[in-house]
């Protein structure tokens, strides 16, 4: 153990009461076969209704699973989000809602992790309280960690009733969550959460009737946990091969990479890419091509974002493109800092490219070396950097940067392969991911479906799609969040999804087929072997460097926004080890983000619903924002989770984090410094009404927004639902 995890394990210890230290609850350790029973005094002490409120309203609005802070080192305390309580309680429920939706049949269900603390506990209890209620569920051979997108792929693949994945993707080290995921392999929308979360209600409504509630844990080793299968299947990595064969790794594209004369770098951060990827790799013959750091599995993550800030623990998560300010209030990014690339990579030419990857292997992110001589072009290309030496920088390129050039070099493969005018070609994207990738695609007559944030939207786009391709209709039609209607002909195939966080998958040329013959134009879930192979295929198909080959990129495809900025504005510190003061922190930050959301929201809801009048709009912006201009402001509209201000030279979106006490400010456009005042002014910005606002909208209107809000999201993602009927097949196993 390092001084900065043994700093962070110090905070806890010290800020845990000994009581909470002494009471487990129950013992989760036990692995015999067990019976808890959650008493109406034990309600009462662990405070569990408080804490089911606020799980409740994450379950409305969480973007990537229910996440929230654990106590590390006793991970049953129930001051936290995420507990052994809660997770108990949540799997329980979701037992019963399954078994009552399919009653008399034999379910079958997958839980994998990755490398977080306390995830073994954590998969120990979902295997054994499902198994107690008659689920089978499958889990890796040695319960072993392995990448969400597995997981998800293995619940469509093996036509599974879901699957429960232990992750928080790339956020800090305290932090784990449960994504739920369903028979498609696709994380739960809203209306499948509350579900279950409504049964946890009806669950403590019990104790409260009847004093108490049973609740029993099978051995650790019962027969319906099984890791034989998945021992048999290799942990579904050759199924996964089999798939990646019909989507990116073309024979054409692994012969590129195969014959690359360089070495690339995989990055595992957290390491549990590792022990799936590298296997991949070596299946694809393509493993020579390269060299790795970080495959030792650390939930500490190898201290990368780990920082000392005003003589405190600070974690700035995995995102490598955070930025923060120094002594001499400069900008610079921490997390790139903690890789210690100036060391790690100090004996390798320039030119070599990094591909670093998350915890839970989902999201990717590409940083090259390159010559400090070229220090100013790459800053005109709009790429940032930081310096490794006194000869040179690492360009650190936006996943809005990587993902263009990518599904620009799937496009061209497609090309080559002469199947690219075979069908109509779509791309699925996030609002607010890159306005270059809009008009990339409009370049190369590829659709755009713009939805909110979150993999779980853009999968249910492709599955309202493949809906209406096995219906036969002739003209496939959905609408985006922009309630535009998207034509996609009668046999489209989907050529990108993504989002400007790191996420992305390919589609399939050829229709993907389950065991039980379920189709899918793609997977349900983000990922980075995906990515990387994509990204592999590239770096090996050019010999200029990456910021050059992405000013090609713009000029070839007339792309005019080709700048992006984003600043995450957090109104708390979520390292906080004491987690009375993390609660009455994050309360009062959740209040300022919510605050700066209705005032943004409650205009888009306003023009949606004619209160007010464009120029009505124009006029509010205007008095609250005096330096800047909004004489070019074309809409203002509600994307889901967010707000979207689109301008004729730029857009702006204003959204709160679904997990967290933060305000995400995007901007996209042909300006760099004009986004960045834009979006850091705006996503700053208080929330106050002035006398100019409230002359158009009550107060009582703009509260009432973000409960109109919901509705108008419910109707969206409901539009068009695919209705396809999830059927129990015959297992063999």
């Amino acid at each position: 153990m390092n001084d900065l995890e043994q700093l962070l394990k110090d905070g806890v210890e010290k800020n845990t009461p000994d009581e909470i230290k002494k009471d487990k609850v129950f013992d989760y350790k036990n692995k015999d076969e067990i019976e808890f029973k959650l008493t109406k005094e034990l309600v009462e002490k662990l405070n569990l209704k408080s804490w089911f409120q606020n799980y409740k309203k994450e379950a409305l609005v969480s973007t990537a699973g229910i996440r929230g802070p654990q106590n590390i080192l006793y991970p049953h305390d129930t001051r936290f989000p995420i507990n052994t309580i809660g997770i108990t309680l949540a799997t329980l429920a979701k037992a019963l809602v399954l078994k009552e939706k399919y009653k008399d049949k034999k379910l079958v269900k997958l839980v994998g992790s990755e490398v977080r603390y306390n995830s073994k506990i954590y998969l120990d209890l979902i295997a054994r309280i499902q198994a107690a209620q008659g689920i089978k569920t499958l889990a890796p051979e040695n319960r072993e960690t392995i990448p969400i997108w597995l997981a998800s792929f293995l619940a469509f693949k093996l036509d599974l009733v879901g699957a429960e994945y232990i992750t928080s993707s790339h956020g800090i080290s305290v932090k784990n969550a449960t994504k739920d995921l369903n028979n498609q392999g696709s994380q739960f929308l809203p209306d499948e959460s509350m579900e279950f979360v409504n049964k946890m209600e009806e669950i403590l409504d019990e104790v409260d009737k009847k004093g108490f509630y049973s609740i029993k844990f099978s051995s650790s080793n019962d027969s319906l946990i099984d890791e034989e299968y998945m021992k048999k299947i290799n942990n579904g990595i050759d199924l996964y091969v089999e798939y990646l064969k019909s989507t990116v790794a073309t024979e054409n594209i692994l012969n590129k990479i195969r014959n690359f004369d360089k070495k690339i770098v995989i990055d595992s951060v957290g390491g549990a890419a590792y022990r799936t990827l590298s296997k991949i790799l070596a299946e694809l013959n393509i493993e020579k091509t390269y060299t790795w750091l970080n495959i030792e599995e650390d939930p500490f993550f190898h201290s990368i974002g780990k920082d000392i800030k005003n003589g405190s623990f600070y974690d700035w998560s995995l995102d490598i493109t955070v930025t923060g300010k120094n002594d001499k209030n400069e900008t610079y990014f921490p997390v790139i800092n903690s890789l210690h690339y100036e060391e790690k990579l100090k004996d390798y030419p320039v030119g070599t490219v990094s591909l670093i990857t998350d915890p839970d292997h989902d999201r990717l992110s590409v940083v090259q070396i390159e010559d400090i001589k070229n220090e100013d072009e790459v800053k005109k290309a709009g790429v940032d950097y930081a310096k490794l030496d006194d000869n040179r920088i690492l360009c650190i390129f936006s996943a809005n940067q990587a993902f263009l050039m990518i599904m620009d070099f799937v496009k061209d493969e497609l090309k080559k392969a002469g199947v690219f005018d075979n069908h109509k070609r779509f791309m699925v994207k996030t609002t607010a991911s890159s306005k270059s990738w809009d008009e990339w695609a409009k370049n190369n007559n590829v659709e755009v479906i713009n939805t909110p944030v979150g993999f779980k939207e853009i999968a249910n786009v492709v599955k309202k799609v493949e809906y209406q391709i096995e219906k036969g209709i002739k003209d496939i039609t959905v609408s985006d969040i922009f309630n535009n209607e998207i034509h996609l002909g009668s046999s489209p195939r989907m050529i990108f999804g993504g989002e400007e966080s790191g996420g992305m998958i390919i589609g399939s040329n050829e229709i993907i087929e389950s065991n039980a013959k379920r189709k899918a134009l793609s997977m349900r879930e983000k990922s980075a072997t995906e990515a990387i192979i994509a990204a592999s295929g590239l770096i090996s198909s050019i010999d200029i460097p990456l910021y050059k080959h992405l000013e090609n990129v713009y000029k070839n495809n007339n792309i005019i926004a080709k700048f992006d900025v984003r600043d995450d504005i957090a109104y708390y510190n979520e390292s906080e080890p004491d987690i009375d003061k993390l609660k009455k922190t994050k309360l009062e930050g959740e209040a300022k983000r919510t605050k700066n959301d209705v005032f943004y929201l409650a205009l888009a809801i306003g023009l949606f619903e004619n209160k007010l009048t464009l120029e009505n709009v124009k006029e509010i912006l205007s008095s609250t924002f005096k330096e800047l201009d909004f004489s070019n402001l074309l809409a203002v509209k509600f994307v889901g989770d967010g707000t979207y201000l689109d301008f004729k030279d730029k857009f702006i979106e204003i959204r709160p984090s679904g997990t967290d006490a933060k305000t995400k400010a995007y901007a996209g456009g042909s300006n760099k410094e004009v986004l960045a005042s834009y979006s850091k002014t705006l996503g700053n910005y208080s929330g106050d009404l002035n006398e100019t606002y409230l002359k158009y909208l009550s107060k009582e209107f703009v509260n009432n927004s973000k409960e109109t809000s919901y509705e108008i999201y419910l109707k969206y993602a409901l539009k068009d639902a695919d209705k396809r009927q999830f059927s129990i097949p015959e297992y063999d196993f």
